[in-house]
């Protein structure tokens, strides 16, 4: 069994397309749950993940709150199933890497419920692999279109 997954939009100054999010969302989940992790995995308990598009703002304060660290970070990942993304930082990815707004979200929402699932890219070798594996990914649900 699957955990529901929802996207929901809090911030108002760019444009989301939530229903394409939220679709994408559900077919990461049985991909990421086909992985092994080397850590324990939350994904396998949860019953509901939510994903929320938030303000530079607000990711400041939870950036600050839980890290104590200054300023807004692109992806926060709560273990009990939050996953918090910054639209802005977002964007400003997107434009650096060349990458469309929709992708660069996507590659947060897969990166946030890898995190769910186990991995960790605080070490050189983790972040290597967790890019692994997100590229795969977001390759095989954009081929499912």
């Amino acid at each position: 069994m699957s955990a529901r997954i929802s996207v929901r939009n809090l911030q108002r100054k760019i444009p989301v397309n939530v229903a394409e999010l939220q679709k994408f969302a559900l077919k990461v989940i049985p991909r990421c749950l086909q992985l092994r992790s080397r850590k324990r995995s939350d994904l396998t308990k949860l019953r509901e993940i939510s994903v929320w598009l938030i303000s530079d703002r607000r990711m400041s304060r939870l950036h600050r709150q839980f890290l104590g660290q200054k300023g807004p970070t692109d992806v926060l990942t709560f273990q009990h199933g939050e996953i918090f993304i910054s639209v802005k930082m977002a964007k400003r990815h997107a434009r650096a890497f060349g990458n469309s707004l929709l992708h660069e979200l996507q590659l947060y929402i897969v990166h946030g419920i890898l995190h769910l699932h186990g991995f960790d890219d605080r070490t050189q070798l983790g972040a290597r692999r967790m890019e692994k594996m997100q590229a795969k990914i977001l390759g095989d649900c954009s081929r499912d279109r």
